[in-house]
């Protein structure tokens, strides 16, 4: 029921989709930036070739540099055989150019080009990235190609840096595998950051002294990744690209599906290091790139940590915040098992998408989503078109400055984030793992 609801989203889009994104157009001026959505043949390593869709002919996709408040227009060529969408994450846009079927914005039909326009805001690491269904076929939606980097620059920039540094973390070739539980699962024989497995990309080149800051996305369509520099620290200064609070140095990073971490690097450790996945097995798989100082010379050197470590609450502000009034909503996890084999179906308050309830917001009102999730899965929550403050974590106390879009929600725990509904319409809420969105973890939320 639920592929065919979302086919039938895309293709009644499609036929107003021309029309609509026109009046929002600068149809004769030349376009800000272009992008065109086609095959590509992407070499991981030699021995390691697999055919995707991706942005531009490059994985990941081109590095969209916008500045807060000033108006840009994105022309978009659909030069597949499938409908196509972009969705802007983690900008406040209004639903029809969102980039979400499920809260009206047209698909791009086949041979087809649109444009969007639009004021980025608020400033920040963004990215870019498809909002299709996969199915079960893990090459399309997100696990293939279709993700990109997109900064909005403040109009203010406080942060002392030399330069920066982008890495996108994926995972590839996916094939679903049967857990303990009977639930099907993706598993994956290739891992990349910049779509390269580690010692076949080009090494990222510093110089002693230099303050690199990295901005690092997890593009995985369902995969948690541990990440740290070896003979080096990171000192975190956003989470989501929001600044946080309180900026701390840590070992590594720990990032769900579509999190961002902005961070710091002193290169002050000449040599050649490894940056890769702190799982051995993962690392292993290819996600690890070479820094390399300028005159080293050498094999890269990998510390291998001994444990995994992160902790949202290190970020969030000290001491008691403001109590605002905040209107609870209460959400639960949990999936229904349909028998060893099949596709279970994810559900919220014991509906599946698009069967689920539809909260009513009213702007200008604070909100609490209480997140109790029941399954023995971790979740990336996404919620399309807002920020949100993280208030509560798998049982901590109540937390404030922690901004973000995405938050993982630990199996078996509860979590609390509150945020004003100010961006009227439609408002997607969902797993950000590709294979629980296609299976019914979803829901949007209306405006009054």
């Amino acid at each position: 029921m639920t592929l065919t609801r979302r086919r039938f989203a895309q293709l009644s889009g499609m036929a107003a989709g021309s029309l609509a994104l026109s009046r929002m157009a600068h149809a004769t001026a030349a376009p800000d930036f272009t992008i065109e959505i086609a095959p590509y043949l992407l070499e991981a390593s030699p021995k390691h070739r697999f055919q995707t869709v991706a942005y531009n002919q490059q994985v990941p996709g081109p590095l969209l540099r916008m500045k807060q408040g000033q108006e840009y227009t994105i022309e978009v060529h659909n030069r597949t055989t499938d409908p196509e969408v972009v969705h802007w994450h983690g900008l406040f846009l209004p639903p029809e150019i969102d980039g979400a079927m499920e809260e009206g914005t047209p698909m791009i039909a086949p041979g087809a080009t649109t444009r969007y326009t639009f004021k980025p805001d608020p400033p920040g690491f963004r990215w870019f990235h498809t909002h299709t269904f996969a199915g079960n076929d893990l090459r399309k939606a997100q696990f293939g190609g279709q993700h990109g980097f997109l900064l909005v620059e403040p109009r203010d920039n406080a942060a002392r840096y030399d330069r920066e540094v982008f890495l996108a973390l994926h995972d590839w070739e996916g094939h679903f595998a049967g857990g303990d539980d009977g639930f099907m699962s993706p598993m994956y024989d290739v891992s990349t950051i910049n779509g390269k497995m580690l010692g076949f990309g080009e090494p990222v080149r510093v110089k002693q002294g230099e303050r690199v800051l990295l901005h690092v996305l997890n593009s995985s369509p369902t995969e948690v990744h541990w990440i740290a520099l070896a003979g080096h620290s990171f000192q975190v200064i956003a989470l989501d690209g929001n600044p946080v609070s309180q900026s701390r140095t840590v070992t590594m990073l720990r990032l769900a599906p579509a999190e961002r971490v902005c961070a710091v690097v002193e290169m002050n450790a000449p040599g050649v290091w490894v940056l890769g996945e702190v799982r051995k097995h993962v690392q292993a798989a290819g996600m690890g790139i070479v820094f390399e100082y300028a005159d080293a010379t050498g094999k890269p050197v990998w510390n291998q940590p001994d444990d995994l470590v992160w902790d949202y609450k290190q970020f969030a502000a000290s001491g008691a915040g403001a109590q605002n009034e905040a209107t609870p909503i209460d959400l639960v996890f949990d999936s229904q098992f349909k028998g060893h084999g099949s596709e279970e179906r994810w559900r919220i308050n014991g509906r599946s998408y698009p069967e689920t309830e539809e909260p009513i917001l009213h702007a200008g009102q604070r909100y609490r989503l209480v997140m109790k999730n029941l399954s023995a899965d971790d979740h990336p929550i996404h919620l399309h078109r807002h920020t949100f403050e993280v208030r509560r974590i798998a049982g901590s106390a109540e937390l404030h400055g922690l901004m973000k879009d995405v938050v993982l929600v630990p199996a078996k725990t509860t979590a609390e984030v509150e945020f004003v509904a100010e961006h009227p319409g439609k408002t997607l809420f969902h797993c950000h793992q590709q294979d629980h969105m296609d299976r019914g973890f979803m829901m949007v939320f209306r405006y009054a």
